[in-house]
């Protein structure tokens, strides 16, 4: 028997809330699946084409905005079979050979956490021990069944920039 302390419109106010916030979590859980790594639809495409008009405010090192893309990483600061992950910006950097950069989301494809570690040749996430390639983001371990998205990114000198 209901609640005699509890309006009918109180209960259906309280499920519908629930709904929503059921339908919320599931969307997001499918917007992993989906491969965009949580890396909005303006990014770079698996092609090395990017749509991004301006680079996000957080990314650079401060220096004048005109004087060109902003700096990720210096080449010496991502160790041959290894790598970098840069979390404010979501993009991991790796050098599987000396002198071949490669640049992915830093989000697991699984459930969106943020890739922990690169080490023995993977990019390790610490949720569910999913584990990628540092050459093409592949998965090598799931539970993580699409690899990690591709970022352009290409070397000026001595910096990494996003292309």
């Amino acid at each position: 028997m209901a609640d005699p302390g509890v309006s009918p419109s109180s209960r259906r106010t309280l499920l519908a809330c629930a709904g929503a916030a059921c339908a919320a979590v599931l969307a997001g859980c499918a917007r992993y699946n989906s491969n965009s790594g949580g890396i909005n639809a303006s990014q770079p495409t698996p092609s090395g084409q990017s749509g991004q008009s301006s680079p996000p405010a957080s990314q650079g090192s401060g220096a004048a905005a005109s004087s060109g893309p902003p700096v990720l990483a210096s080449t010496s600061e991502i160790p041959v079979g290894g790598g970098k992950i840069l979390a404010d910006q979501k993009i991991v950097i790796t050098q599987p050979q000396a002198g071949e950069f490669h640049a992915f989301t830093a989000v697991c494809t699984h459930q969106g956490c943020i890739v922990g570690t690169v080490s023995g040749g993977t990019i390790n996430c610490p949720c569910h021990g999913s584990k990628f390639s540092i050459a093409n983001g592949s998965v090598v371990n799931g539970p993580a069944s699409s690899p990690l998205a591709p970022v352009s990114i290409k070397v000026q000198g001595t910096s990494i920039v996003q292309a």
